[in-house]
């Protein structure tokens, strides 16, 4: 009987991975805001924080951060999801209860990590959504991309232009709400953390809220298995020409879209155009920069570090969620409210090291990380070998 196995390491692209870990990297940039204060949610930042270096910072984070690696990511979610329906084709696995088993384990993955970790998930959407994509998996090429164009274009319209007629009650927060959350993830009480945390995400998660992400995340999602298609990044050598031209026209717009709006005031009202069309062309650039310099000796070596945290994704983001649940929250370290984003970058920088050095070390002894073998052995409903030294069925 045919089946099917994870890739090997001789079979992976390896800026791929470096990619997937810069975006680990970027996402942590943002989610570590978000995690330590109530100002990413509730507003107030700018009063939150008033120091010049800090300002600043929050600037730096919202050009070359902000929506540009949850972008990132999701391409790649399509990308790899292509991927996996060609080989699952080659080995005549039947794709769609493959395909279903893998997403409803991410949910499930989801699930824990939103009520029992932090409301700022994405695995959760990403399953949710990527039921959606499943309907793409034997589409032509053109269709993906049509669609995706029309859903992120009409999306981004609407909502934006909603906003726009609504610009002046833009930029208000309510203070007694952000106290309380404060209080909350304050309290060394973890079924109080655990509530708030419910209530973060119920208020961030509703009807509108979906609608909006669903319309954004499977755009991104139909990109990557678009770029796939095209075979683009599996042969960079060979289309150069049209990484080039990408490189330079996502430039174009993130500069426009990320940095542009700086000039006028940063309004509100065009947020979701900055994060949306400008994020999706900040995460074209980055991932075009990534695989160009992958063709040097050079930029082989500069992405190096990253191809270990990419390889192991989903275990570096949740070990994230969990540092950071320690460090703010008042069942650990309690300093929830109180870390200025400058010294959050700092956070980023030593974690992340820390990560780039664990990963590294563990894929020296091991195939997988850990949820990543979790997740690969419920899928492929079979203990999947751990150790390098083990031989799967499938090898």
């Amino acid at each position: 009987m045919n089946s099917v196995s994870p890739l090997q390491e001789s079979e992976r692209l390896t800026w791929i991975d470096a990619a997937r870990g810069f975006a680990i990297l970027g996402i942590f940039v943002v989610n570590i805001g978000a995690f330590s204060a109530p100002y990413f949610m509730y507003g107030g930042e700018e009063d939150a924080w008033t120091s010049a270096i800090d300002q600043n910072t929050q600037v730096f984070i919202d050009i070359f951060f902000q929506a540009s690696f949850y972008t990132l990511f999701s391409i790649l979610f399509g990308f790899g999801f292509q991927v996996l329906k060609e080989r699952l084709v080659e080995k005549s696995i039947d794709v769609y209860p493959f395909l279903f088993r893998r997403l409803f384990i991410l949910i499930c993955f989801g699930l824990v990590h939103a009520f029992l970790i932090w409301h700022g998930d994405i695995l959760l959407s990403y399953g949710v959504v990527g039921l959606f994509l499943v309907a793409f998996v034997n589409r032509a090429k053109k269709t993906l991309l049509i669609w995706g164009s029309l859903l992120l274009g009409m999306s981004v319209y609407f909502y934006s232009s909603f906003l726009y007629d609504l610009r002046a009650l833009l930029g208000g927060y309510d203070v007694s709400k952000i106290n309380l959350v404060k209080e909350n993830y304050s309290s060394s009480d973890l079924a109080v953390i655990l509530t708030q945390n419910a209530n973060d995400w119920l208020y961030s998660n509703g009807l509108l809220s979906w609608l909006l992400l669903s319309t954004t995340l499977l755009p991104l999602f139909l990109f990557g298995m678009f770029i796939a298609r095209k075979r683009w990044l599996h042969k960079p050598d060979e289309h150069k020409g049209t990484i080039l031209t990408v490189w330079f026209i996502s430039l174009l717009f993130f500069a426009a879209l990320k940095m542009g709006p700086y000039l006028y005031g940063n309004p509100v009202w065009f947020s979701y155009i900055q994060d949306n069309l400008g994020g999706t062309a900040s995460a074209l650039f980055y991932l075009s920069s990534i695989t160009l310099l992958a063709r040097s000796s050079f930029g082989k070596k500069l992405i190096k570090p990253f191809t270990y945290v990419g390889r192991m994704s989903l275990t570096n983001y949740i070990t994230q969620s969990i540092i950071c649940f320690i460090l703010f929250y008042g069942i650990g370290f309690g300093l929830y409210g109180s870390v200025r984003p400058i010294v959050a970058m700092g956070i980023v920088a030593v974690v992340f090291s820390l990560q780039i050095i664990c990963s590294r070390w563990w894929l020296a002894r091991y195939r997988f990380g850990p949820l990543e073998w979790l997740w690969r052995s419920l899928t492929y409903k079979e203990k999947q070998p751990l150790r390098k030294a083990e031989r799967g069925s499938g090898e």
